[in-house]
């Protein structure tokens, strides 16, 4: 079990991996503490780093990194349909729920978006309420900055 931490355009972000992949990604990291259950290895993660840093300078549209989120059977597939919707799309919480074959659950998915360990690896930023941006774990102000990064920024 291992973690980097890394200045980003975003403020410092905090990245966790177990066996599987990157477990765990904090963004504006810089006053939580190093994960004591876990040793730092920069080299080890440096790879997902740069993706990151890529992705976040505009040269980069998706990740080829091995994800490994945890959660519910219900918030990994929540997650799995995130990671399926493209760079500079985005989708409703209704929309996605109907794509999931579980119409009416808007909200259930809304929970499991929040849910996310993994943001940006796992684009919850692209999901949008009917009539706005809806909600994100690290404020609207970088939901809406993470929307013209990719240029689908709801009018």
């Amino acid at each position: 079990m291992i973690f980097t931490r890394f200045d980003s355009p975003l403020g410092e972000i905090l990245l966790c991996a177990d066996d599987h992949g990157l477990s765990r990604l904090v963004l504006d990291a810089g006053a939580q503490p190093d994960p004591e259950e876990r040793r730092r290895d920069d080299e080890a993660l440096a790879e997902a780093r740069d993706q990151l840093l890529a992705y976040l300078a505009g040269r980069r549209r998706s990740f080829s990194l091995p994800l490994a989120p945890g959660g519910s059977d219900f918030q990994r597939q929540v997650w799995a349909a995130l990671v399926r919707i493209p760079w500079g799309e985005t989708r409703t919480y209704g929309e996605l729920a109907r794509r999931l074959g579980r119409e009416g659950a808007a909200r259930a998915v809304g929970s499991a978006n929040g849910a996310n360990p993994l943001p940006l690896l796992i684009p919850c930023h692209r999901v949008v309420a009917a009539g706005g941006l809806g909600g994100y774990s690290g404020g609207l102000a970088l939901k809406r900055q993470l929307l013209e990064l990719e240029g689908s920024l709801p009018v």
